[in-house]
């Protein structure tokens, strides 16, 4: 399936994905990306923390940004070229994350979409909010 081009694109246009974040994945990622911080990874270290209990990466959680966009909004073909955010709360074992993707601008002369990107945890909770940037496929 081909992913959307400029001209199929709409401000308001809106597209999720949602994934429960298992010790499987903080570890997989941890190995993947070579951040063994204890916060992730050590139950007795991150319950010294602040955080109380062990979290997930954040780029772990931000990464399903990525599968929406690569997926669906835009889809197949498109180019990430850039992504802001914050981190707002923390993500802890077996929370159940969306991501949510909007579009917000749309440049048709430069091939460029700008996305709102929302990440919330299964009370609704924002954990991560910023703006993705995008070439759709052409």
């Amino acid at each position: 399936m081909k992913g959307k081009t400029i001209n199929e694109i709409k401000i308001g246009d809106t597209a999720s994905f949602s994934k429960t974040i298992t010790d499987s994945d903080i570890k997989i990622f941890a190995g993947i990306t070579g951040d063994f911080n204890p916060v992730h990874i050590n139950r007795e270290f991150a319950k010294d923390t602040i955080f109380k209990d062990r979290i997930a990466h954040g780029m772990l959680v931000a990464s399903l940004f990525s599968t929406v966009l690569g997926t669906q909004l835009p889809g197949e073909g498109a180019i990430y070229a850039g992504q802001e955010m914050k981190f707002i709360k923390p993500v802890y074992l077996d929370d159940t994350i969306t991501a949510t993707v909007t579009v917000t601008e749309i440049d048709i002369e430069k091939n460029r979409v700008t996305l709102e990107t929302i990440a919330s945890n299964q009370n609704k909770d924002i954990v991560i909010k910023g703006f993705a940037k995008l070439m759709p496929a052409r």
